[in-house]
């Protein structure tokens, strides 16, 4: 059961809410509170200056008198109208970009969360529901944009009509039944009641739909996926074509149809409450209307009061109910918004440190070498019970060539991510130049690296921009890393040379890469860095045998005195580095260069080497 909020909790997480819109979507909420402002008071003139007019055509039918009245209500019409058309463009223009700035906001979250959140699957869940909550239903900031006009509106609407209706009961008819001034209180009190049950109405139709939309979250996902995504996306066109994947598509879409035909019993009684409410409501409208009438009839006002005083008491009621309908509303997305906020308040756990990483150079007498050393380390990822390494113990220094190899799953990628920071050892501890990483400065410490993962990406950006990772460039760096990688040929045919975007996303003139193209603009941006440290993860996966052998062949000349840490599931590839290591099962079971271990008959790595060179004898 969701913990029902205090007045407090619900101002302090609405004045959050306007913070957050203000800085993504600045001036939306101004420039709506304005516009509202602006048509709420509009036809309160129109009302004032109607009943004006009537009053002076059925008693003193002065000329100049009309004409000055229709005049100010029509120069005060038109000055709202240009106001408002102004704002409502300009509001709308705001609006229709807002849903790509809320997108925003998770993204600033997940770039500064800790990388172990980003893979924890219950943390992913969480911002799932509160995207889907946001964009589905426009739950929490969405309806904080149009609460905040609702807000004005009410206001406006309540506070006018009051100043506006004083006159109603102090003019006198005669009568003392209506002249009584209960009818001052009951009147009021009859339109604040509907309003009430308009409000009532409102929560429990929040009740019902709350419970209706946890089954439409998921008939979402579903439809999004085999109503649309499985026919739509060309990576699964082949499998979908082969292997007739839409009959399963089709059997989800009629469970779909199923439950759309359920969701008729929750439609009926989210409108049956407003329904008892807007009958309560017209009965209290009536007897306004009625006493209104009764009043002018025994003579206390003119006939053009009539207009005044229906049209005021109308209003009063819509900002009664408009008032009702916010206070029940801010309580349904204040639950939303808070959701929201438990994602984005989600703390980073890792150790910052404050350390600076000393900028060593490259000497070749063994001085202010870099040298990183792995003492017992074990690790196991979150909500698991076993561990991806054990008591891994290892040193390598600035200038040494490894390469890291072993089975799939066997703690090649976790060595590397601790390496990198991502995550944490769970035991022992990392070194680099004998003071624990966690010491250093994050930040400092990431820059040491240049990391080509397996599953790296590039960018709908220039060919430069790809290389250097940043706007402007060094033209000449990008084209010598460029050659470094082996792509020099290919750029030369590229249109714009390196201003030629990649893709076609967002430029018409992109050009479509291959996979081995696009591996080797990925160890171009890596060498562009010039980090001391340079991971290569498969990187020659996507290549051909040809190009595989040209990077191999002058992989020294390529890293340069920079220290590489090279995971490869091909052990041909290994063979000129200085060390190699093998893992198996989390654990280190070799190491030494690949003359001493492959004629270890009874070792990991013989195996690995015997069951892939058969295929090349």
């Amino acid at each position: 059961m969701d913990k029902k909020l205090s007045l407090k909790e619900r101002i302090s997480i609405t004045r959050r809410g306007f913070g957050i819109l203000g800085r993504y979507c600045p001036g939306l909420a101004q420039g709506k509170a304005l516009s509202a402002l602006v048509s709420s008071l509009q036809p309160f003139a129109s009302i004032w200056f109607s009943s004006q007019i009537i009053n002076e055509i059925s008693e003193n039918r002065r000329i100049k008198v009309i004409v000055l009245y229709v005049l100010s209500v029509v120069l005060i019409n038109f000055i709202a109208s240009l106001i408002r058309n102004v704002l409502d463009k300009m509001c709308n223009e705001k609006e229709s970009q807002m849903w790509s700035w809320f997108g925003k906001i998770f993204a600033d979250k997940q770039m500064t969360m800790d990388y172990v959140d980003l893979e924890n699957a219950e943390i992913r869940h969480q911002k799932k529901q509160a995207e889907e909550n946001l964009y589905m239903f426009g739950n929490g900031i969405g309806q904080l944009v149009w609460g905040t006009a609702g807000l004005v509106e009410a206001s406006i609407n309540i506070v006018v009509s009051i100043a506006m209706t004083i006159t109603l009961f102090t003019q006198e008819s005669g009568n003392n039944v209506i002249d009584n001034p209960v009818w001052m209180i009951v009147l009021p009190l009859g339109i604040i009641f509907g309003g009430f049950c308009n409000s009532r109405a409102v929560v429990k139709e929040n009740k019902v739909f709350k419970e209706w939309s946890r089954g439409t979250i998921w008939f979402n996902r579903v439809f999004m996926f085999f109503g649309r995504e499985l026919y739509m996306s060309p990576e699964r066109a082949k499998d979908l074509r082969i292997y007739e994947q839409n009959f399963i598509a089709d059997r989800a879409m009629k469970r779909l149809i199923k439950k759309d035909k359920e969701d008729d019993e929750y439609i009926f009684y989210m409108s049956i409450y407003q329904s008892v409410a807007y009958v309560i409501i017209g009965v209290i409208n009536a007897v306004c209307y009625l006493f209104v009438v009764l009043k002018a009839f025994l003579g206390a006002f003119g006939v053009g009061s009539i207009v005044q005083y229906v049209g005021v008491l109308l209003r009063f009621s819509e900002g009664v109910q408009g008032m009702m309908f916010v206070l029940s509303d801010n309580e349904d997305y204040c639950s939303h918004l808070q959701g929201l906020y438990d994602f984005l308040d989600i703390p980073n756990r890792k150790v910052q440190g404050t350390l600076p990483i000393e900028k060593r150079a490259f000497c070749d007498d063994g001085d202010n070498e870099y040298e990183i050393e792995f003492c017992d380390v074990s690790f196991k990822y979150p909500a698991t019970d076993s561990y991806a390494i054990r008591h891994v113990s290892l040193k390598f220094r600035v200038g040494e060539r490894l390469a890291v190899v072993g089975a799939n799953g066997s703690g090649k990628t976790t060595f590397i991510k601790l390496l990198c920071r991502l995550y944490d050892p769970t035991e022992g501890v990392i070194l680099l130049n004998g003071i624990d990483i966690k010491k250093y400065d994050y930040e400092e410490y990431m820059s040491i690296f240049s990391v080509v993962f397996q599953d790296f990406k590039l960018f709908s950006f220039s060919l430069g921009q790809n290389v250097a990772t940043g706007v402007e460039y060094d033209k000449s760096r990008v084209e010598d890393c460029l050659a470094e990688a082996g792509l020099t040929g290919r750029m030369s045919t590229m249109p714009y040379g390196l201003e030629t975007c990649l893709y076609k996303d967002f430029d018409e003139g992109g050009v479509e890469i291959s996979g081995g193209e696009a591996q080797k603009i990925a160890l171009a941006r890596a060498l562009y860095k010039e980090a001391p440290f340079i991971i290569l993860d498969e990187p020659t996966a996507a290549l051909d045998p040809i190009a595989e052998y040209e990077i191999y062949s002058r992989f020294n000349e390529i890293v340069g005195n920079k220290t590489a840490i090279y995971i490869s599931h091909r052990l041909a590839s290994c063979r000129f580095c200085d060390s190699i290591v093998v893992f198996d099962n989390g654990r280190i079971v070799q190491c030494g260069n690949h003359d001493v271990l492959v004629t270890d008959e009874k070792g990991e790595y013989h195996k690995l080497w015997n069951a892939q060179a058969q295929y090349y004898k």
